[in-house]
């Protein structure tokens, strides 16, 4: 794309997302802003189940919008949010790769903490010390970054076995809240390590995601990847360690302004001795403080659990229906549409389901404030991209772990403890440039793909596996890239350095290379759109309904006139006739051009 072209594209996201640019949006009625009465059978149709479908899940194929809206707005509801009428489907479970072995636990929160560990107790991460001879602690460094390496190419290998679930359910209300509780309990695999751990907490999502959510908040607070994540190892008597019990309270329950910094001491305290022993929760009762603790007004012989029922006495309803409301409806709820929903979420004893309902089936939900108003997360870009466009798995090329990073979202490896920013955040003119980029690599696949599961973004470490290829030994091939050959160096400093315990760069390196030989690749199939497929079933026969068809399919805000006429023009001058049966021996391409103009559309990162 011309640099002309990527900066008017890019001017377009930045006026968008200042909120300058007027949108056209599928018209409702005023009084709908902020109305929770359900939406009448008389006002459900065809966009209204578009609507419902792309907020709830990752969007219909129009075959779906046209089932759902025969369905009527109850039914529809209570399908997603309950799974009434859905027959079971056996999604597959994760397929494991093998990559761990009970020696690694526990695992050392560092290299330094491990070499140490070997050289008092002989061993370590299940490996013995050499007796004698040359890097006598090589064995544990290496098996401690194969652990790092593998972990974390596992991980990616959960997020795309989640990803393909998020394309596949026939529940994706259930994915879609679990990526909001994702976000909500966040962690990352930097300090996680351990793919089990986040495939654990998923499987929390999961199960309680729509349900209780004290059950949820407690699941989550004693999952080994929250322990691990917010430290409850060094969380004593004693010595409380803060850092859980100030996210209880400032991220999952009731937001900054609702407790004191006296509340988090006092409450760190009621968690002291919580911990875990691989993927088990442990209360260490030596470690647990049991003199009373004052909390939020409250003084008593407080467990964890007991602060959980303190925290969800006080502001947690409004807290939670407040950030539920942003994520599925707009950004700007009023006060009095938090004040109900909260009472909605409190009457029914905290159920998530209950909630839901009400919000998907009010009026409001379906107002001009509403449709068409929330910027699409990278992974909801992403995913509704493949269900809208019927492929029936997620594709290998381009990388789905490493595209979504790139628009600012990979799973399991969250920024920081508050999760994603979520909105305008999404959006800069770089970013929009990437989201057009993501398209056309996925229209148009890239013939020079490196797979990023089988090999190393390091310099370091392509350059350590270069020179050992090339003959050098370990301690050449080790040094930093423009450091003189090993030759040059005197017998003296090779024969030190031969004396050490290990090679730390050697270790990384090794490490990669027993990674690689356990961990499953990523099947790397392209994305195989069929989308003259779908224009001979749909019957499109001309210029203009292939255009309309495939807006209509993609958009939940409408183009403009002028959007229109430029895509009709393209469209024509791909195929060089306005023949479509003419064309239909090469029409493929001339679609896939089409619809990545679309997908680069400001309005495309609108759902």
């Amino acid at each position: 794309m011309k640099s002309c072209q990527k900066l008017r594209i890019a001017v377009a996201a930045w006026i968008l997302v200042a909120g300058h640019a007027a949108l056209a949006a599928p018209a409702r009625p005023a009084t709908w802003s902020g109305d929770l009465t359900p939406i009448a059978a008389s006002e459900w149709n065809e966009r209204t189940a578009a609507h419902l479908l792309e907020r709830a899940g990752f969007g219909g194929t129009p075959a779906e919008i046209a089932e759902f809206a025969k369905l009527g707005a109850v039914a529809a509801v209570r399908r997603l949010v309950h799974f009434e009428g859905v027959s079971e489907v056996a999604l597959p479970p994760f397929d494991h790769s093998g990559v761990h072995d009970p020696g690694l636990e526990p695992f050392p929160p560092s290299r330094p903490a491990t070499t140490n560990l070997a050289s008092k107790n002989g061993k370590a991460l299940g490996i013995k010390v050499k007796p004698s001879g040359n890097r006598r602690l090589q064995p544990v460094v290496n098996k401690f970054f194969y652990w790092l390496r593998a972990s974390r190419l596992e991980t990616d290998r959960v997020g795309y076995w989640w990803a393909d679930r998020m394309l596949r359910s026939p529940r994706p209300l259930q994915e879609k809240i679990a990526l909001f509780w994702h976000g909500h309990f966040a962690v990352n695999e930097d300090k996680v390590r351990d793919y089990r751990k986040h495939l654990q907490l998923l499987q929390i999502f999961h199960e309680h995601g729509l349900g209780n959510f004290r059950e949820l908040l407690v699941a989550t607070a004693k999952s080994p990847g929250m322990l691990s994540f917010l430290d409850a190892g060094v969380n004593v008597k004693g010595a409380p360690n803060e850092n859980f019990a100030r996210e209880i309270m400032e991220l999952f329950t009731l937001g900054v302004g609702h407790y004191t910094e006296h509340d988090i001491r006092e409450a760190a305290r009621a968690f002291t001795g919580w911990n875990y022993k691989d993927l088990g929760f442990v209360i260490n009762e030596l470690q647990h403080d049991t003199a009373d603790k004052t909390v939020l007004g409250r003084t008593g012989n407080f467990s964890g659990e007991d602060i959980v029922d303190i925290l969800l006495e006080k502001p947690a309803d409004e807290f939670i229906a407040a950030k539920l409301y942003r994520y599925f409806v707009h950004d700007d709820p009023s006060r009095e549409t938090v004040s109900k929903l909260a009472e909605v979420l409190r009457s029914n004893d905290f159920r998530i389901a209950a909630l839901m309902e009400t919000i998907f089936l009010s009026r409001d939900f379906y107002s001009a404030e509403s449709v068409g108003t929330i910027i699409k997360s990278p992974v909801q870009l992403a995913v509704s991209t493949y269900r809208k466009l019927e492929l029936d798995r997620v594709p290998g090329v381009p990388d789905f772990n490493t595209a979504t990073a790139t628009l600012g979202q990979h799973l399991f490896n969250a920024p920081t403890v508050a999760g994603w920013a979520q909105g305008r955040a999404w959006i800069t003119p770089g970013l929009l440039i990437a989201r057009k980029n993501f398209a056309y690599d996925l229209m148009f696949p890239d013939i020079n793909f490196i797979p990023s599961d089988r090999y190393p973004d390091d310099p370091l470490i392509r350059s350590v596996s270069k020179r050992l290829e090339d003959g050098a030994n370990i301690s050449n091939a080790t040094k930093p890239p423009g450091v003189e050959d090993i030759e040059n160096m005197s017998m003296a400093n090779l024969m030190a350095d031969m004396d050490q315990d290990f090679n730390t760069r050697y270790g990384s390196y090794r490490g990669w290379q027993m990674a690689l030989e356990k961990v499953k690749p990523i099947p790397r199939y392209t994305a195989g759109f069929d989308l003259a497929g779908i224009v001979a079933r749909e019957r499109l026969t001309t210029v203009e309904s292939i255009v309309d068809h495939f807006f209509k399919r993609l958009l939940s805000v409408p183009a403009s006139s002028a959007q229109r006429a430029q895509l009709l023009e393209v469209l024509r001058t791909e195929l060089g006739t306005d023949d479509i049966e003419a064309a239909r021996s090469y029409v493929e391409d001339a679609l896939r051009v089409l619809v990545h103009r679309i997908m680069s559309l400001p309005e495309y990162q609108l759902g």
